[in-house]
């Protein structure tokens, strides 16, 4: 995980270590999007074009269920009044992911579907890398 990059509480039973984090430069625009829309949260599906990127949404506006695992809990208050962001994972998905750590970033360009970022011009997505196991 990079130096500057925000890492999520861990959510797994069992589990010591983070598997998803955050670029500074995604922390800093679900800041902004937070204070345009409220409380926010995160669902990445594995489906197909645009439904394998991480989709924002205002919390609660993305129904979880059995079929998803809360993969991370973000705090993006940077020590004020608190701002949780979950990231959930479908659990299909979560069967082939599990072995890699992600990294939620931003870039210009504007994806297709519901995401709150879009109007932005900007799209979230995600960079993964092996988990380097701890032992």
């Amino acid at each position: 995980m990079a130096p500057d990059s925000l890492a999520a509480a861990v959510t797994l039973p069992g589990e010591d270590f983070s598997r998803v984090a955050l670029t500074a430069a995604a922390a800093d625009l679900l800041r902004v999007l937070w204070r345009r829309h409220g409380p926010l949260m995160f669902h990445q599906s594995g489906g197909c074009c645009d439904g394998s990127a991480p989709m924002c949404y205002p919390a609660g506006d993305f129904q979880t269920g059995d079929s998803d695992i809360l993969l991370g809990l973000f705090d993006l208050s940077e020590g004020l009044e608190p701002q949780p962001l979950e990231f959930w994972m479908s659990r299909e998905q979560f069967a082939y992911w599990s072995h890699t750590h992600l990294t939620v970033d931003v870039v210009a360009g504007r994806g297709s579907g519901f995401s709150v970022e879009a109007p932005e011009g900007k799209r979230f997505l995600i960079r993964s890398t092996l988990m380097d196991w701890p032992d």
